[in-house]
């Protein structure tokens, strides 16, 4: 398989006065695991279904390597989608549903099933290819779909949440694994979802986006250490956003330092909640003006001044773990 650069230019769509992608500008390398993060009605997926071709454009060009490919069918466009829903036809096994697409294209039926079998191993699911979906579990219905996916051998594969239906054991297996195909192949996986944790683990681009466009993009550690907005720090999580005279700036959660209500410190706040999270803990508080902040402490931390809820605790940071935050765009 060849990849190749994908590029958005001022890609917009509108559904009546609604503008569920904006304007959107975006540049993913050859060879880049991206994953477009954000809440539920940001638009993440609209901008899939956009490159993918299921979505016409309103203004705005989606380039593909050196081809605009904007107005061509999802067929030509050398794209490749994995669905939410797998999506895999019941009355087929697994090795005919990975063939499925060549048989459309009138492929030999030996040469298909060679290469659909290629493809299953690839997926570790060669010894289920006479299995029907519903002998198979949702690990490996999703493993037979990103092999379907991959046989039409796209220079893009697209991802719609295609972890969302696993546990979370295998969930955190089956990453690591699209991780490794995305290195093997050398393609770019342009991967929706709305867990962070998700994004943080499998991208090399993360793309977070708010009300139809995009808030931040960059390396996810990048954007965690480094948010633009009050959005991405608050979404992206482990920050805390504070008002100022100066305006909004975020603290890290595992920055904050609390003490006795006695010491000098920048803001004193009521303790809400003490939760006991293994390698930490985490005290929820709230400040006097009821912006609510997130304190993570090793156990060691806490030991040494232990609070509670219901009681008053001295909140304190280092000025150079402030980052000053900017409007959304």
């Amino acid at each position: 398989m060849a990849g190749a650069s994908l590029e958005l230019v001022a890609l917009s769509k509108q559904f009546g006065p609604t503008a569920a992608a904006d304007t959107i500008d975006l540049r993913v390398p050859a060879d880049t695991y991206c994953c477009l993060l954000g809440p539920s009605g940001c638009g993440k997926t609209t901008t899939l279904r956009l490159i993918a071709g299921h979505e016409t454009a309103t203004v705005g060009d989606i380039i593909l390597g050196p081809v605009n490919v904007t107005d061509m069918p999802p067929a030509r466009r050398g794209t490749a989608m994995m669905f939410q829903s797998y999506a895999l036809f019941p009355h087929l096994t697994a090795v005919d549903n990975v063939a499925f697409s060549l048989k459309m294209r009138g492929i030999a039926k030996a040469e298909r099933r060679a290469k659909a079998m290629e493809l299953l191993r690839l997926v570790d699911m060669a010894r289920y290819a006479e299995r029907l979906p519903t002998q198979l579990s949702g690990g490996q219905q999703q493993r037979v779909a990103l092999a379907r996916a991959l046989i039409t051998q796209p220079q893009i594969l697209l991802l719609d949440e295609p972890l969302s239906a696993l546990d979370p054991f295998l969930r955190i297996r089956v990453r690591a694994e699209l991780k490794r195909l995305q290195h093997e192949l050398g393609i770019s996986f342009i991967h929706v979802t709305h867990s962070q944790d998700e994004a943080m683990a499998l991208a090399d681009l993360i793309v977070v986006m708010n009300a139809g466009r995009i808030e931040q993009a960059g390396a996810p550690r990048d954007v965690f250490n480094a948010p633009k907005t009050a959005f991405v720090a608050q979404f992206i999580g482990g920050h805390n956003v504070i008002a100022t005279d100066r305006g909004p700036i975020a603290v890290r959660a595992d920055r904050l330092r609390l003490t006795r209500t006695s010491a000098p410190s920048k803001l004193s706040a009521t303790v809400r909640s003490v939760e006991y999270q293994g390698t930490h803990l985490q005290i929820t508080l709230a400040a006097p003006d009821a912006t609510e902040l997130t304190a993570t402490l090793s156990e060691a931390e806490y030991d040494l001044t232990p609070v509670h809820p219901g009681e008053t605790a001295a909140v304190d940071w280092s000025d150079r773990d402030v980052h000053r935050l900017s409007e959304s765009p």
